[in-house]
């Protein structure tokens, strides 16, 4: 059984430029250096034009709700102990085709019981990390006033 909530790998070669930027509280997508598309999930070739050449793109952090859910019961166990908490689908600023998922969040971090008022598709949100582990920190979104 798992006890705690999935961590994810961060020593991939694909995605560990990613994972590196988190811990600094940075949101970062590739961009192709061929096509300059811009892609998420980090992948090792562009889907639009099959370069293999890339840079690290910073954005901005500001994003909109694209979807969301208030899973009810959770699938794995570990997440039983967040509830209730939300999960948000975000459409960053500068590429409408990229969307990242990560926890509504609280202000201060928090995850669990995190106030809905004013969540409906297209409102506005601001990336923000929550560390998980010394190599871990994972996005999450807060609801801009």
């Amino acid at each position: 059984m798992i006890d705690t909530i999935p961590l994810p790998f961060t020593a991939d070669p694909i995605d560990a430029p990613f994972w590196e930027a988190t811990l600094r509280s940075q949101l970062v997508v590739q961009q192709c250096a061929g096509c300059q598309a811009h892609r998420f999930p980090p992948r090792p070739m562009c889907p639009q034009c099959q370069s293999l050449d890339h840079r690290w793109r910073p954005l901005s952090g500001d994003a909109t709700v694209w979807s969301y859910t208030k899973p009810q019961p959770p699938l794995l166990p570990a997440f039983e102990l967040l509830l209730p908490y939300v999960v948000v689908l975000a459409q960053v600023a500068e590429d409408p085709h990229i969307r990242i998922i990560g926890h509504l969040m609280s202000k201060d971090g928090g995850i669990t019981g995190v106030d809905e008022a004013g969540l409906k598709i297209g409102a506005k949100l601001r990336v923000a990390f929550r560390q998980h582990a010394s190599d871990v920190s994972i996005p999450g979104w807060v609801l801009v006033d």
